[in-house]
């Protein structure tokens, strides 16, 4: 082992790694899962080598961790609080990285910070409902031979990649690592957006029959949770447009193609939710409708009693005064022509009130 690496002190056993892989490029050899002390070492020996004028000199173990033939994955865990300190010992990560951990949670994006790529991922809870629709951060470095993430809650996309490695898939480059988990993340969005849209289509079933209960409060739910996510997860355009013209010198073509149609399949995914967002706005706007044409109706059937009450009403109040002079009061049909009169007022008064309402509509 060289130096370099000896000199290096090995990681603490608890530095909050989650998992760790040492992939092989252009190899069909599965990738291998590490601890952090090998990570350690990797790195130890990857410098070495890189900074040796002739890579033989650099030893066996640099000589295995050549650029271009190897890479690792390492995924850490911030709620442990070794881990910014590991990461800040050994990955030689930007400063740019550990400026986005101190952010919190903010737009997705991703950006060049000299040789590395530094990307802010925002997704869904490993545990995500639509109640309290959580959604957390995953921040990522990425250079030629190491792909660096972080964060603080579990993730369904992280949880997704991982199974898919141990699996067999084994992306050839760093960049195209990056580009499996921005696909694996639109996989599980997408998810998310097809699980709304089958509510809101219960939802509109439920308006349509007339028997829904609520469907404002639940539908201005559904659109608050599609504006969040398309507000947190809509990758910056200017950054990403830059880092597609300007990339690294390490990244091939394919790897930029590939990520610029990641991209454009995340740009897929958020019109879909623009076009639920409005499909939900348009229901709001028809239960809206709905309920003021209820209420209409329940105010002109008020306006209806009273207005057939009110004949009756003014003779019983006329009639009802302990006064001389009350007319009809001597007349043996008195009360049948008072009778007469409160009927015919009574329905003219009705008459009126219909014809209001099949002209008013």
């Amino acid at each position: 082992m060289s130096d370099a690496t000896s000199q290096r002190p090995l990681a603490a056993p608890d530095s909050g790694l989650i998992c760790g892989w040492r992939f092989f490029q252009h190899s069909s050899q599965p990738a291998q899962p590490v601890t952090a002390d090998e990570a350690a070492a990797w790195l130890a020996a990857h410098d070495a080598a890189t900074a040796a004028a002739d890579p033989a000199d650099a030893g066996a173990d640099a000589g295995e961790a050549a650029p271009g033939k190897e890479f690792l994955w390492l995924h850490f865990n911030l709620s442990n609080a070794l881990s910014q300190r590991w990461l800040a010992r050994y990955a030689a990560l930007p400063d740019t990285f550990f400026e986005a951990l101190q952010e919190g949670l903010t737009s997705t994006r991703i950006e060049r910070a000299d040789d590395w790529l530094v990307a802010v991922l925002n997704d869904v809870n490993f545990e995500f409902n639509f109640e309290s629709a959580d959604l957390a951060t995953l921040w990522i470095g990425v250079n030629d031979r190491l792909v660096v993430s972080a964060r603080s809650k579990p993730l369904r996309s992280v949880d997704e990649l991982r199974a898919a490695v141990r699996s067999g898939d084994n992306p050839a480059t760093t960049a195209e690592l990056l580009e499996h988990l921005m696909r694996t993340q639109a996989d599980v969005l997408v998810r998310v957006v097809r699980e709304t849209t089958a509510r809101v289509d219960q939802i509109e079933d439920a308006i349509l029959a007339r028997r829904y209960e609520h469907p404002r409060a639940q539908l201005g739910k559904l659109r608050r949770l599609l504006v969040r996510l398309q507000r947190l997860l809509a990758p910056e355009p200017a950054a990403l447009f830059r880092l597609l013209q300007h990339p690294p010198g390490w990244m091939s073509d394919d790897d930029r193609q590939g990520l610029a149609a990641a991209s454009e399949e995340f740009s897929l995914m958020l019109r879909d939710m623009m076009t639920l967002q409005d499909r939900i706005r348009f229901l709001q706007e028809e239960v809206a409708a709905a309920l003021n044409e209820d209420n209409g109706n329940s105010l002109f059937v008020l306006t209806v009693v009273t207005v057939l009450a009110l004949p009756i009403n003014i003779l019983a109040g006329l009639f009802g005064m302990n006064v001389g002079g009350i007319p009809l009061a001597q007349d043996e049909h008195g009360f049948w022509i008072v009778v007469f009169i409160v009927f015919a007022f009574t329905a003219i008064a009705a008459w009126l009130a219909f014809r209001r309402k099949r002209r008013d509509k």
